[in-house]
């Protein structure tokens, strides 16, 4: 039987395939925490994402996002899932493309 995967282990596998950033959902966009740079929904794109499930507290629930801007910044926005989910983040993610942004920076 394997192990469940973890939120900070997926999180640090991300990391070592690139997505090192790290975003937060402001008012009608998503903020690179690192570069304090904005971006609309049109500008990002989820590369994958993964849910961790809480066996018995439901505040175990997590989502994370694995994306991608179209200027080439990589990386992760984490949210609670289900009743504890920041309405801003569902919002935000809601109007994203689930498409990979290209190389040429394209969706």
């Amino acid at each position: 039987m394997t192990e469940p995967e973890t939120l900070a282990g997926v999180m640090d596998d991300l990391a070592r395939r690139g997505f090192t950033g790290h975003f937060t959902a402001v008012d009608g966009g998503l903020r690179a925490v690192e570069g304090g740079k904005t971006f609309r929904a049109d500008q990002v794109a989820i590369s994958e994402y993964h849910r961790f499930e809480g066996v018995s507290d439901p505040g175990d629930m997590a989502i994370l996002y694995a994306l991608e801007t179209r200027c080439g910044i990589r990386g992760t926005l984490a949210d609670a899932f289900g009743v504890y989910a920041d309405p801003s983040v569902g919002a935000f993610m809601r109007e994203v493309s689930r498409r990979r942004v290209a190389s040429d920076g394209l969706i």
